[in-house]
């Protein structure tokens, strides 16, 4: 085997884009050590691309898997290139309606997680002076709406994470993209979703509305996994690749007009706002 193939290490890779992103890569040449809390589901992947492909447990949760996995992936593979954090679900509630418990174990996998599996990657990477890391947020990282509260502010927290860790390791020849997502035909707003038992009457017509459209578009979205999986390689593998990939034109058109009525915002309180500041000497 060439050893200058590129080396992927992607969480959640049981379903949905984390799985797509693995075959893909699969198919391209590349060598991918794919994980999943049960990695029976990628025993395929193994059988078809024989010891290019690596399945590993992992629960990103749990900061000990998480090393031993990497461990694992740079035993067998020597190195790990690219990196994708993947792994991460939704969840459904009102801010008020939102649980404890509930709250503290989507950050735990969509924040904290990111951040311990990114953590154990980066020693090698500096090492070498070389790597990715892909970052999958959302278009809910750049724009929020009602019901998924909780989910947004995971995202929010995933893009100025990684804004900062792009200007940290740049000067080091590791490169940062967040990719963006629009509404993809995967498991999110199905058997992945949770939501709050919790039901307020008085939120019925905001974010309950938003619960069960989102929950109605579980195997309509227009977004196509594997082409999603096919953009994030190319980007990866560009000359230059982007800070931020936005994917489905749902992403482009809501970030592009979120932009449109931030600046608004902004432009209508700027003399308040420039007001603010010491008077110039």
């Amino acid at each position: 085997m060439n050893d200058n193939t590129p080396v992927w290490f992607i969480t959640g890779c049981s379903t949905g884009l984390g799985r797509a992103l693995a075959a893909t890569a699969l198919e391209r040449g590349h060598r991918v050590a794919a994980t999943a809390r049960d990695p029976r589901t990628l025993a395929d992947l193994v059988t078809a691309h024989g010891d290019r492909a690596l399945a590993l447990a992992l629960d990103v949760t749990d900061p000990a898997r998480i090393a031993e996995a990497v461990e694992r992936a740079e035993a067998e593979f020597g190195r790990i290139d690219v990196l994708v954090n993947n792994a991460g679900y939704g969840y459904l509630a009102a801010v008020e309606e939102g649980e404890d418990a509930e709250i503290r174990a989507l950050f735990d996998t969509n924040v904290f997680g990111l951040v311990e599996t990114t953590k154990a990657v980066l020693p090698g990477m500096r090492a070498r002076r070389a790597g990715h890391i892909v970052n999958i947020s959302s278009l809910g990282g750049l724009a929020a709406f009602g019901a998924t509260g909780y989910y947004h502010a995971t995202k929010f927290a995933v893009e100025g994470l990684s804004e900062s860790l792009a200007a940290e390791v740049a000067p080091l020849g590791i490169g940062v993209t967040i990719v963006e997502p629009a509404a993809f035909r995967t498991n999110w707003s199905g058997p992945s979703m949770r939501q709050s038992a919790t039901v307020i009457d008085d939120y019925a017509e905001t974010a309950g509305a938003r619960r069960t459209g989102t929950l109605a578009t579980y195997g309509h979205q227009p977004g196509d996994p594997q082409r999603a999986a096919a953009a994030v390689i190319d980007a990866v593998g560009s000359a230059e690749p982007p800070l931020r990939l936005l994917l489905g034109k749902a992403a482009y058109d809501i970030a592009t007009a979120r932009l449109d009525t931030l600046r608004s915002g902004f432009d209508a309180w700027k003399d308040v706002t420039l007001d603010a500041d010491y008077p110039a000497a």
